[in-house]
């Protein structure tokens, strides 16, 4: 085992290597960047217009005046000594910037909760549905999978918020808070649920058709197996049929999740954010984005491709407990 994720780990790095570079390049071949943007407004307030040295300063200034190699390998020198630059927008510390708690904080409170419903309403209503194939209740969750599967975040985030938001106004529309009131104890966290409830509720719903298709794909599968029809033959109850025998055998396609699980705590919901007005990390890293922040973008997603590696470790780990029939070798 302890060989196993030595041997693992060194390949994460390699692969993170190949991730940063590949990043890196696509960053700089962008038609626009940051220091493009900055000199156009000095083009624009300034009569005179801009000097090509003044450009050139501009460039050397931000580390962008060599080529794509040289500007990774100075990322690199400066990554690997734990510098993760200023950020080109604000100049201030980007660790400081991604882990601040309202960014960071927020998103992640959004994924974990929805996460949580999400896993509690898609697994059992995946194993009704294959309990009960062609049913009332096999019909209504195949819809709320289409559901889920087919509206885009930013329309259905929308059609919620003018719903019961804007027309009947049983929640906020934005925000993370009431700014013009001061809440203490519980009256704080009710407001902070309210505002929460609508950005959860979209992410919830549009991510749990996914997770219900594959519960109730695995349990049909599992269900026609000969162990399953032994341990009926056996005078087994129905429920530990399916909850012991099963269920258990459809784990590894949920441990397989876990890859993406924990990424997407921490990356958050960039258009639903957006539409909600709200203050998390992927509304931030897309204006970022938008703005040619290299500093920023690239400590973001490398974060999020760390997660990520970890996060398919940690899944092969658990192949093992699931399904003892695995070897880690």
């Amino acid at each position: 085992m302890f060989k196993y994720i030595l041997k693992r780990l060194g390949i994460s790095v390699l692969i993170l290597l190949g991730v940063s570079f590949l990043l890196y390049a696509l960053l700089r071949c962008m038609p626009t960047d940051f220091v493009d943007s900055k000199i156009l407004q000095f083009q624009q307030s300034t009569p005179e217009g801009v000097t090509e040295e003044f450009k050139q300063l501009m460039y050397k200034t931000y580390g962008l005046d060599g080529n794509i190699i040289e500007g990774y390998n100075d990322w690199l020198s400066n990554f690997c000594l734990l510098d993760f630059g200023k950020s080109f927008v604000n100049q201030r510390d980007v660790l400081s910037e991604i882990f601040s708690a309202d960014k960071l904080g927020t998103s992640f409170m959004i994924a974990a909760i929805a996460t949580i419903f999400e896993f509690l309403i898609a697994i059992p209503l995946g194993i009704t549905a294959a309990t009960h194939q062609y049913s009332v209740r096999d019909y209504v969750v195949t819809i709320l999978v289409l559901i889920g599967i087919s509206l885009p975040s930013f329309f259905f985030g929308q059609m919620l918020k003018n719903i019961f938001a804007i027309e009947l106004g049983w929640f906020p529309p934005a925000g993370m808070s009431d700014e013009s009131r001061t809440y203490v104890g519980f009256a704080k966290f009710m407001d902070y649920a309210r505002h929460m409830f609508l950005p959860v509720l979209t992410v919830v719903i549009l991510f749990i058709g996914g997770r219900m298709r594959m519960t109730r794909t695995n349990m049909l599968e599992v269900m026609n197996s000969d162990y399953i029809r032994t341990a009926r033959a056996k005078g087994l109850s129905e429920g530990k049929v399916i909850y012991k025998h099963a269920f258990r055998n459809t784990l590894i396609p949920v441990v397989t999740g876990l890859a993406g699980l924990i990424p997407s705590l921490f990356s958050g919901a960039m258009i639903t954010e957006e539409v909600f007005d709200l203050s998390g990390i992927g509304q931030y890293a897309l204006d970022s984005m938008m703005q040619g922040d290299i500093p920023v973008i690239m400590t973001y997603n490398m974060f999020l491709a760390f997660l990520s590696v970890m996060g398919v470790l940690l899944a092969d780990l658990m192949y093992a407990v699931v399904d003892p029939r695995v070897k880690l070798a």
